[in-house]
């Protein structure tokens, strides 16, 4: 008798109907002309400047519905039960064709995406293992691999509906292939604990 032990899993917490259907279509309906900033990686991607929840009503409304969910994750990243603050919100805007590059949030613990419309299977989030630091300098990877847990480099979501929420750490790679379907709107952002206390040396983070 032998057994697997999975050492260090990264925690990734998804809520289908985080935000009801009225609340989602306020906020395409409302940010989706606003997303007039161009981002360097696809020409058919483009996002709203940062904005904070108490930018708009809208905003404030979608940045409560995920508090519960930020603290429970938080628990589980950290260890202990914190205050949370949603530092910075923005909406993304991908047409057709259009792609995200592999990037990852700096400055923030927990980040989060809401969608807001429809995803095409094939534009579902991406998610991969950081570049370098522990893989062998050789890799086996062919047609006939099974890819599982331990030797997989990506990890593609599960196929979202609009008002599903994840939460994933910030550190975490991910990306978007093409888009193959319809505009695809999504809602990003970031978060922080109140603090961090590691045997007495405490810092704070304002909100």
């Amino acid at each position: 008798m032998h057994e697997v032990i999975g050492l260090f899993p990264i925690p990734f917490l998804r809520v289908p109907g985080a935000l009801d259907a009225t609340l989602v279509r306020g906020l395409v309906e409302h940010f989706a002309t606003r997303a007039d900033l161009e981002n360097n990686s696809s020409d058919q991607l483009s996002h709203t400047a940062m904005l904070r929840p108490e930018d708009s009503p809208l905003l404030g409304v979608a940045a409560g519905r995920v508090m519960a969910h930020l603290g429970e994750f938080g628990t589980l990243l950290l260890g202990e039960r914190l205050g949370w603050s949603v530092k910075e919100m923005w909406v993304n805007v991908l047409d057709q064709g259009g792609h995200q590059a592999m990037h990852n949030h700096a400055n923030s613990f927990v980040s989060g995406v809401v969608y807001l419309t429809p995803t095409h299977p094939d534009s579902r989030t991406v998610f991969m293992r950081s570049p370098g630091g522990y893989d062998f300098a050789f890799r086996n990877d062919h047609a006939g691999v099974a890819n599982g847990p331990y030797n997989a480099t990506k990890w593609v979501s599960p196929q979202p509906e609009p008002g599903d929420l994840v939460l994933f750490p910030s550190w975490l790679m991910h990306a978007v292939p093409h888009n193959r379907g319809e505009r695809r709107i999504t809602m990003a952002f970031n978060a922080i604990p109140t603090h961090l206390d590691s045997w007495g040396y405490r810092i704070s983070f304002a909100g």
